[in-house]
C-alpha cells in the first residue's frame, strides 16, 4: 500500500498563491496516477488535477474551474506531487485531498478518474478570504 501525506494548506487572500505537497511512501510502485481532489462544505468531492506519473507522456487533467490557475507537477526523487495554486478565489476554499491510484493513462487524465479503488491522504484545508 502507498501512504500519502499532504502539506501546504492554509489561509490566503483572494489573488494569492499556495503550493500543496503530497509525499508518497510505501509501495509507490502500486500507483501510476496521482492527483488532487477537493471538497467544500455541503458539496461533493471533485477532481481538481491529475497526472500520469509513469513514463514521459506528460498527460495532465485540470478541471475547468482551475484551468490556467493551478499546476500539478511531480518530483520523482522525492516521490512528491505538488499543486501550485495561483490567483486563488474564495470558491477555491475547500479541503484538498491527495489521491493515488492504478489506472491506465487515459483514465487518469480524461476527467473521469474518481480514485474509487485508490489511496487517499488525510486532507489539507485551503481557505481563501479577505
Amino acid at each position: 500500500q502507498v501512504q500519502l501525506v499532504e502539506s501546504g494548506g492554509g489561509s490566503v487572500q483572494p489573488g494569492g498563491s499556495l503550493r500543496l505537497s503530497c509525499c508518497a511512501s510505501g509501495h509507490t510502485y502500486s500507483s501510476n496516477c496521482m492527483g488532487w481532489f477537493r471538497q467544500a462544505p455541503g458539496k461533493e468531492r471533485e477532481a481538481v488535477a491529475s497526472m500520469y506519473t509513469l513514463g514521459s507522456d506528460g498527460n495532465t487533467y485540470y478541471s475547468e474551474a482551475v484551468k490556467g490557475r493551478f499546476t500539478i507537477s511531480q518530483e520523482n526523487a522525492k516521490n512528491t506531487v505538488y499543486l501550485q495554486m495561483n490567483q486563488l478565489k474564495p470558491e477555491d476554499t475547500a479541503m484538498y485531498f491527495c489521491a493515488a491510484g492504478l489506472v491506465p493513462s487515459a483514465a487518469c487524465t480524461n476527467g473521469g478518474w474518481t480514485n474509487r479503488d485508490g489511496r487517499w491522504g488525510q486532507g489539507t484545508q485551503v481557505t481563501v478570504s479577505s
